[in-house]
Formats: structure tokens, C-alpha cells, sequence
């Protein structure tokens, strides 16, 4: 009887270590977009911090259709010189604090598309090489294996971006390549709505600014609408994709945080989908990432 008991509590023991886990993994977080401004602090300082669970180094700003690929990280150092190689001891430091780190392809100003299924397979191909687990001789942010791709695709068609998710999706039988995106919040979003329907995304952080039918804009009805419609896609976690500053959004969308806090994350939080806060961007970061994160 005795033994028995023990056997109840030693099982018990390891289902509550494991809800632990679970609950570990899944608590929410703050993703954060870095490399656009060289006044915004190193990637190693961003990550100590301590406010972050993602970072999203943006961008990959030309790729696709047969052009030249081309990583812009403004002041922080030249690719084409081969001077960004250096940032792999800081995202290996990153991955050291349980941080994700993605390389985010597109951008608002970027020169990117996909002609085909081919070439869609082609650029998985040289994501996969150059900023994954695969070889190159010619990796730009050094030997670091980074851990996944943002699509942040706002120009051009919508199509093939699914077939790129697919294709990414694949090299994960050989190292698990987390996918996310970044729409716009009118849903469904012009460029990526075929690419989130494949529900291979980890990660949708929804950009709720510089859209003024969907953002906050003294009142959060509009938003909560359309983050309903969000969660209710094929995304396995959905972000809320903010200004981290009123300047960081110039169409709209800035949220004080305390209003954030009091009127808009309780109502978010319900969704199963909830996964937390993006933010735009860390040059832009000054103090609000630091006040909602014991609220997320």
C-alpha cells in the first residue's frame, strides 16, 4: 500500500512538472525587430535586456526572381563586406538565453519576389544555406544557425509565398525551421493570406498600425474585430504587432501602454492563440517593452 502511494505521488509529481513545461513554453512573449537602425544598440544588448523571447533581424531586403540576394542591417555593418559575420557570437549568445532568432525576408521598401515554385524552392534553398542549418561559403551573419524565417512580405503578389513556406517547412526533417509572418491587419492580408492558410506558421505577429480601419485609434473595437478574425486562422499563435513609440508608426496605431494594459490585453489574452507582442522596433524601444512585459 505503501508502494503504491509512493508510485501516486511520484506520477503526480511528473504531470505537474510536465503542466510546468508546458505552461513555460507556452507563456507569452515580446518579439522584437532589430537591424534597421544603427543607432538602436548592439544584438547582444538588445537581447540582454531581458524583455525579449524573439528577435526578428530585418531585413532581407532583395531576393527572388533572379536577383541577387541582399541583407540590409543599415549602420550596423556591410554585408558586401563581408563585416556582418561578426554578429554570429552575438546571436549564439542570444540562443544561449532561450531567444529565438529569425532572419526576416521583405520589408516595406524592399525589391523581392517569387515567379515560380521553382524559385520559391531556389531561395528556401539559399535561406536554408546561408542563414539555417545547411553550407555556404558564403554565410553573411557568419556560422550562427539562426532559427527560422519571418516573412514580413508587403509588396508585390501574393503568390508562392506558400510554396516558400512549404519548402522551408521541409528542411525542418533536418533541423526544425520555426516559421512566422507579419500581415498587415486587414484580414485577410493581401500578400501572405495563401502562405498562412498552409498552417505551417508558428508565429503571426499582426501588424496592428499604419492601418487606420484596424488599429487603436482611441478605442480598441476596431482592433478587437479584427484581431477575432485573426485568431480564428490557421496561425498557431497570434501576436499583437505594435509601435513601440508614437514616431514608430506615423499613420497610426501607438497604444500607451497602460491603456494596453487596462483595456486591450485582457480581452486578448482569452484567445488560445494569444502568443504576445511584437514591436516595431528595437530603435524605437525606449522603456515600452520594459513596462508591459509583467503583463503579457
Amino acid at each position: 500500500m505503501a508502494y503504491q502511494n509512493q508510485s501516486s505521488s511520484f506520477l503526480l509529481l511528473l504531470v505537474l512538472m510536465a503542466i510546468s513545461i508546458l505552461k513555460l513554453s507556452n507563456a507569452a512573449g515580446i518579439a522584437i525587430y532589430w537591424g534597421q537602425n544603427g543607432n538602436e544598440g548592439t544584438l547582444a544588448d538588445t537581447c540582454a535586456s531581458g524583455n525579449y523571447q524573439f528577435v526578428n533581424i530585418a531585413f532581407l531586403t532583395t531576393f527572388g526572381n533572379g536577383q541577387t540576394p541582399v541583407l540590409n542591417l543599415a549602420g550596423h555593418c556591410n554585408p558586401a563586406a563581408n563585416e556582418c559575420t561578426g554578429l554570429s557570437s552575438e546571436i549564439k549568445a542570444c540562443q544561449g538565453q532561450g531567444i529565438k532568432v529569425l532572419i526576416s525576408i521583405g520589408g516595406a521598401t524592399g525589391s523581392y519576389s517569387l515567379s515560380s515554385a521553382d524559385d520559391a524552392k531556389q531561395v528556401s534553398d539559399y535561406l536554408w544555406n546561408n542563414f539555417l542549418g545547411g553550407q555556404s561559403s558564403s554565410r553573411p551573419l557568419g556560422d550562427a544557425v539562426l532559427d527560422g524565417v519571418d516573412f514580413d512580405i508587403e509588396a508585390g503578389s501574393g503568390q508562392f509565398w506558400d510554396e516558400l513556406a512549404r519548402s522551408l517547412n521541409g528542411h525542418s526533417q533536418e533541423r526544425k525551421v520555426f516559421l512566422a509572418a507579419a500581415p498587415q491587419c486587414p484580414f485577410p492580408d493581401q500578400h501572405l493570406d495563401g502562405a498562412i492558410q498552409t498552417g505551417l506558421f508558428d508565429y503571426v505577429w499582426v501588424q496592428f498600425y499604419n492601418n487606420p480601419g484596424c488599429h487603436y485609434a482611441g478605442n480598441a473595437n476596431n482592433l478587437l474585430s479584427a484581431w477575432n478574425q485573426w485568431t480564428s486562422s490557421q496561425a498557431k499563435q497570434v501576436f499583437l504587432g505594435l509601435p513601440a513609440a508614437q514616431a514608430a508608426a506615423p499613420s497610426g496605431g501607438f497604444i500607451p501602454a497602460d491603456v494596453l494594459i487596462s483595456q486591450v490585453l485582457p480581452s486578448i489574452k482569452t484567445s488560445p492563440k494569444y502568443g504576445g507582442v511584437m514591436l516595431w522596433s528595437k530603435q524605437f524601444d525606449n522603456g515600452y517593452s520594459a513596462a508591459i512585459k509583467s503583463s503579457l
